[in-house]
């Protein structure tokens, strides 16, 4: 009898909205039964807590909510059908609250097969993050907000333009971390101090971002260091992301990843591209220890003796050639500022093989292909011999006050002024010298 009692209830709960004739056969049947209402609703078996019970005569009330296949033409048709009975039933009657209650149900069904694509707005924006929705649905990411999977099949979801922070379309009125992108703009400078621990004493054993309460022991949520900023964070903070760290970098070159936050790994990865280190202040021992940097560091100087070629020249400004550092356009406005990008790739080679190229393709310009160029070299005034010198040559030297070029042996050798600087000072004296009584009368 237990069985047959929950088979009934299952029935009742989920009656087939396909089958109309059978429903309004059993509408008619219950209608020609003459038992009172109160013995056929003992008959009943009883219904399972909160689920509604309704009691319309109409076949459309006796539409199955709890069904999973239905489609949205069904419902639809279900609702405009439903309020037309509200309007045809007594007002203020039980069966015309029971009704209204069908409808909610029934609009509350649709609302949850309708589309979430069709009613999100397209760009949100919330804390200075610009969200944008994301149109891939096969692309399996992790929410910022709750950690969890986000399935873009079935779910909409963001990603900040700025930081990258992904969420949920649900979870996006709870961010509540600004975007990393305002304090890169704002505070474009790194933490030099190899992992600044402070203890979770200085926490108030808290989450560094989120004030959740944490602690080594895992109770009541496990305390995880970064390594960049030396603070703890709870799990939903810190997903043990590994990152290579600026001040380990430029203090002792060690490039090993570690672990850090997820708001210190979103910042490390805006900054890896801004030159905001000046290694030469930072850390003078450095260009001693690694030769990638020495070699680095001759031939950006050479690129900068290089640079007035280009922008006087026609040929060279058409040609575009200073845009062959155009990703790295610090190296054409100096040589002491460094990113971590810079020092990535030096620590590789890729970068010291990358700069010999473009410094042979811009010096290939300068002393052979272009007339002009080659008509702005130098000639040796200390011996008067051998080829025209420009600046950048490896075998030259050049004089810090007039910037005439020589050969570094004849420079060196002589112990006496450069001859275009005595020249000058010669002529300057000239154009200055008092004139004579002579020339006053």
């Amino acid at each position: 009898m237990e069985y047959d009692e929950k088979l009934a209830r299952f029935r009742q709960a989920h009656l087939n909205p396909f089958n109309k004739q059978r429903g309004a056969r059993q509408h008619e049947q219950r209608a020609g039964e003459e038992a009172p209402d109160v013995a056929s609703e003992a008959t009943l078996p009883e219904l399972a807590p909160g689920e509604p019970e309704f009691h319309c005569a109409e076949r459309v009330m006796d539409l199955g909510l709890s069904e999973d296949h239905f489609s949205r033409p069904v419902l639809q048709q279900a609702i405009e059908e439903c309020k037309q009975v509200i309007l045809e039933l007594p007002e203020q009657s039980e069966r015309q609250k029971d009704a209204v209650v069908r409808l909610i149900h029934l609009r509350l069904k649709l609302q949850e097969l309708k589309d979430p694509n069709e009613d999100e707005p397209n760009i949100r924006v919330l804390l200075e993050h610009r969200f944008y929705k994301e149109k891939s649905k096969s692309v399996k990411q992790t929410c910022d907000r709750c950690n969890t999977i986000i399935w873009g099949l079935i779910q909409t979801w963001y990603t900040c333009t700025g930081c990258y922070y992904r969420c949920h379309s649900k979870c996006l009125n709870l961010v509540s971390k600004p975007c990393v992108r305002s304090k890169v703009s704002h505070q474009a400078e790194y933490e030099l101090s190899i992992c600044p621990e402070a203890g979770l004493d200085s926490q108030d054993y808290r989450c560094a971002e989120c004030r959740a309460p944490i602690s080594l022991r895992g109770v009541p949520s496990e305390a995880r260091q970064c390594d960049y900023t030396g603070q703890y964070y709870c799990s939903h903070c810190h997903w043990n992301d590994l990152a290579v760290i600026p001040a380990r970098v430029v203090h002792n070159w060690d490039f090993e990843p570690r672990k850090v936050s997820r708001c210190s790994l979103r910042y490390l990865a805006l900054m890896v591209s801004r030159p905001v280190l000046r290694l030469r202040e930072i850390n003078p021992l450095l260009f001693n220890y690694v030769e990638e940097l020495v070699e680095i560091r001759k031939l950006r100087q050479d690129i900068l003796l290089m640079k007035p070629y280009f922008i006087t020249c026609k040929e060279a400004m058409e040609a575009r050639l200073l845009l062959q550092l155009q990703d790295r356009q610090h190296f054409v406005e100096n040589d002491e500022m460094y990113s971590v990008q810079d020092l990535l790739d030096a620590h590789t080679g890729r970068l010291g093989s990358s700069l010999t190229e473009t410094h042979t393709l811009f010096a290939k310009h300068i002393k052979l292909d272009c007339e002009r160029c080659q008509a702005k070299g130098f000639v040796c005034e200390l011996c008067r011999e051998g080829d025209v010198l420009f600046p950048f040559d490896s075998h030259t030297s050049v004089c810090s006050d007039c910037s005439a070029v020589f050969h570094r042996d004849c420079y060196y050798d002589n112990s006496t002024t450069c001859p275009k600087c005595a020249r000058l000072m010669l002529r300057k004296q000239s154009l200055f010298q008092e004139p004579g009584p002579g020339v006053d009368a």
